[in-house]
């Protein structure tokens, strides 16, 4: 079983089953609608998934008949995608996820839509927390 929350907590959420068909989304609907350069997502069949609390604080946004984004009215997370074109699955949006998944993502798709400052292959510093520099600029 996988647990999710949202940024503020009203929306609690888990997973009686698996995560398939993981992918980074770079597509121009996935990064506005994150904020960020790609937002990972993954299929959760409908029947695995379980709203726990917070139902009455979700919303959506509709982009196309039936195709619906579905996020927390209070603090803006978004939670899942839905498709009536695929109703008996929903498509997660993984950074929601408080559990470590066994899943791993297989690809990055549209990548011709990927913000022009986003480089797939950089090789930069990685840290465990800010960037040393940071405190010398606050």
């Amino acid at each position: 079983m996988y647990q999710g929350s949202c940024l503020c907590g009203a929306v609690r959420i888990e997973i009686h089953g698996g995560i398939s068909a993981i992918i980074h989304c770079h597509c121009s609907l996935c990064r506005k609608s994150s904020g960020t350069a790609y937002a990972t997502n993954g299929f959760v069949a409908l029947s695995d998934f379980v709203i726990c609390s917070g139902q009455d604080t979700l919303s959506f946004f509709e982009t196309a008949p039936g195709k619906k984004k579905h996020f927390c009215r209070i603090c803006a997370s978004p939670v899942y995608s839905s498709n009536t074109q695929v109703p008996d699955k929903i498509r997660l949006r993984l950074g929601i996820l408080d559990s470590e998944i066994s899943e791993r993502p297989l690809s990055h798709n549209f990548v011709s839509s990927r913000a022009c400052w986003d480089d797939l292959d950089a090789q930069l510093p990685r840290y465990d927390g800010y960037e040393p520099e940071r405190a010398l600029r606050s």
